[in-house]
C-alpha cells in the first residue's frame, strides 16, 4: 500500500506542476513537460480547433490539448483546466502513447 500511495504522490505532483506551469508561463517550450514522442503523438492525435502556426507552438497549446482529452471544451470563455481534468486527460493519454509504443 505504501509503495502504491507514493507513485500516487508523484504523478500527481506532475498533473499539479503542469496546472500551474501552465497558468504562470503558458508561453514556455512544450519541451518542458513533454518529450518529443508525446508532442507528435497529440499534433496527430488532437486536431486543432483553430489554425495555429507550426512555428511556435506553446506549453498552453499542448496542455490544452491534453485537457481536451481529459473533456475539457476549451471554448472562449472557460477557464483554464484544473487538476482533475488533466488528471482526466493524461491517465488517457498515457493509455494511448502506451497503445502507440506496442
Amino acid at each position: 500500500m505504501t509503495n502504491l500511495i507514493s507513485v500516487f504522490c508523484i504523478v500527481s505532483w506532475r498533473i499539479f506542476w503542469m496546472t500551474m506551469l501552465n497558468r504562470s508561463a503558458p508561453n514556455a517550450s512544450p519541451e518542458f513537460v513533454l518529450t518529443k514522442a508525446e508532442i507528435q503523438l497529440l499534433d496527430r492525435l488532437v486536431k486543432d480547433k483553430t489554425p495555429v502556426s507550426t512555428q511556435r507552438k506553446t506549453l498552453s497549446h499542448y496542455l490544452i490539448k491534453i485537457a481536451r482529452l481529459g473533456g475539457y471544451l476549451a471554448r472562449a470563455n472557460d477557464p483554464p483546466p484544473g487538476n482533475l481534468i488533466m488528471w482526466r486527460g493524461l491517465s488517457r493519454f498515457i493509455d494511448i502513447a502506451t497503445g502507440a509504443k506496442l
